[in-house]
């Protein structure tokens, strides 16, 4: 699942793509959509909010849609060939006189009046990368299930919105606790920093094409010294040395160091 500088930079993207511009030709292909036509409509803007794009179309209308796992957005110019994968797993195409976007095996897409925006995201809880971030809110969201384990507290969007896997890992390395051990067992100052950690690692991460957590590292550090355990199971721990552990927590990887992090594994 993407997380949510990725989704921030790809909704950059299709701005500066489509903004200002009107549509010349678009086409959605999924069942429900199939025969909306927005053509000569103009694109006003393209938003993100947690892990969710909202492309605001002349008339009150927004086409919402969501990576998930495997979906993805692509610009092309005039003549360039599409390389984002067979045609069959195309589900929007939107083109302007100068950019051609599209979008691929997306779960998500939806065409809903502007207006009604909320239905769609209005779940979600405090946008890390947003303008109406409010870690005091954040804070009080996981928290209210202190019994919840710490990893999967933080991957759920209606807490806090932007954290994927990746910095879901991080993060529980960064407090010392496994992706397991239960919020209302960490001291209240870890949490706060916690909160405030997730903002920084997203903001310095929102215009980088490669992502880090670790920061700048000595010479001879490779890519993946740019996470601290995230897809490095049986690498040793860079602060400790310990090889770095893997397991699934809830259907997903999760990654952990043995004895930098304390609470419970399985």
């Amino acid at each position: 699942m993407p997380e949510g500088d990725t989704v921030l930079q790809t909704a950059v993207r299709l701005h500066s793509a489509l903004a200002g511009d009107v549509l010349t030709h678009s086409d959605l292909r999924v069942p429900r959509f199939a025969t909306a036509d927005l053509t000569g409509r103009a694109v006003l803007d393209v938003t993100p909010r947690g892990k969710h794009l909202l492309t605001r179309i002349e008339g009150g209308l927004t086409l919402h849609s969501h990576l998930r796992m495997e979906g993805a957005w692509r610009v092309y110019t005039p003549g360039e060939r599409w390389r984002g994968g067979p045609a069959h797993q195309i589900r929007a195409v939107l083109s302007t006189a100068r950019h051609t976007a599209v979008g691929y095996r997306l779960p998500v897409l939806e065409l809903l009046r502007t207006a009604d925006e909320e239905k769609a995201v209005g779940h979600l809880g405090p946008d890390l990368l947003g303008p109406g971030w409010d870690p005091d809110t954040a804070l009080r969201n996981l928290l209210a299930d202190p019994v919840r384990p710490l990893g999967e507290a933080l991957l759920d969007q209606r807490n806090l919105a932007g954290i994927g896997n990746v910095y879901k890992a991080e993060l529980c390395f960064l407090a010392r606790a496994t992706p397991w051990l239960p919020v209302g067992e960490l001291p209240a100052s870890t949490m706060v920093r916690l909160v405030t950690t997730a903002k920084q690692l997203l903001e310095v991460n929102r215009d980088r094409p490669d992502r880090t957590t670790t920061g700048t590292r000595p010479r001879g550090y490779g890519p993946r010294e740019r996470l601290w355990v995230y897809g490095r199971t049986h690498r040793p721990c860079l602060r400790c040395g310990t090889p770095i552990r893997r397991a699934e927590q809830d259907t997903r990887p999760a990654f952990w160091c043995p004895r930098c992090q304390s609470g419970p594994t399985p």
